[in-house]
């Protein structure tokens, strides 16, 4: 135990100074990604090992199960499979199916935050840019092995892609609880306000992997943007502002605005935060059918 407990001290996190990246992509530009046709056809594994395949890294469980393995070849007494989970730390079950998506999740400052308050609940952050997304799924290895004995940390993970073209390839209708909007890029331009991440066409997408009382959390910096958002947001039917009693009640607001790299840098620089908080409702127009 001492020794695994050595191993995880030496475990180093990424520094950013190593993956930076201009902080504007083109949104509508046409990148190469691996996408699936539907979200039945995508691969989970890879990104939640321990979940999917009940491994605590992709190294696969530890050693002195492994050595065991091998000796048993060789004429020795087989292992039992009983005897072989005993050597992995237990944790809790933690669903199959992801609930919280981060869109344009940075550094991944939310995730990191959020992954030990919802313990059993699969997380995934989308990012566009290369480098940025390289960090942040470094980053959550580092983490993996630095809490190898608790499993921390084994309910996030990261997807280089772009959210505003391909995310009903990833999740099923329903499937979505929260959804966190962080710090997008203004657009500041009228030209290029098609490209800001709340418009109303996309509103139709999120309100389609969001379940009914799902949550939608935006936050900017940028007085425009936050009433972009806010208007967009209020003239769509299936959104409902979340009132401040609501908001204060919501355990996870806090961490909107301190957890992100992005936060962090308008709180150095004593700017503004302004947050829309909303939540998916039932459509009216079945309700009424």
């Amino acid at each position: 135990m001492a020794d695994v407990k050595k191993a995880s001290d030496k475990v180093q996190l990424p520094q950013k100074k190593y993956y930076r990246q201009r902080a504007h992509v083109n949104p509508i530009a046409d990148h190469i990604f691996d996408s699936p046709l539907q979200p039945a056809d995508m691969d989970w594994s890879s990104l939640y090992p321990e979940v999917f395949e009940g491994k605590t890294s992709s190294e696969g469980d530890c050693s002195s199960a492994s050595t065991t393995a091998d000796t048993s070849a060789n004429g020795q007494r087989a292992v039992e499979p009983s005897a072989k989970k005993a050597c992995l730390p237990t944790s809790p079950a933690i669903s199959q199916q992801v609930e919280f998506a981060d869109v344009g999740c940075g550094y991944g400052g939310l995730l990191v935050e959020l992954a030990p308050m919802f313990p059993t609940t699969l997380m995934l952050g989308m990012e566009i840019r290369v480098k940025v997304a390289d960090f942040v799924n470094d980053r959550i290895i580092a983490l993996r092995k630095q809490h190898e004995e608790t499993r921390g940390y084994q309910n996030i993970a990261v997807l280089r892609h772009n959210a505003m073209k391909y995310l009903p390839n990833f999740f099923h209708k329903a499937q979505l609880s929260k959804m966190f909007f962080l710090f997008p890029d203004p657009h500041f331009k009228k030209c290029k306000h098609k490209w800001r991440i709340i418009s109303p066409t996309l509103l139709a997408e999120y309100a389609y992997v969001l379940r009914e009382g799902g949550i939608l959390y935006t936050v900017t910096d940028v007085l425009d943007l936050h009433q972009w958002m806010a208007k967009c947001l209020d003239e769509h039917v299936l959104f409902q502002r979340l009132t401040e009693a609501e908001l204060a009640d919501d355990p996870v607001v806090p961490a909107l605005f301190t957890s992100s790299e992005e936060a962090k840098k308008v709180s150095r620089n004593e700017g503004d935060k302004h947050l829309a908080v909303y939540r998916r409702i039932a459509d009216p127009y079945l309700e009424e059918a």
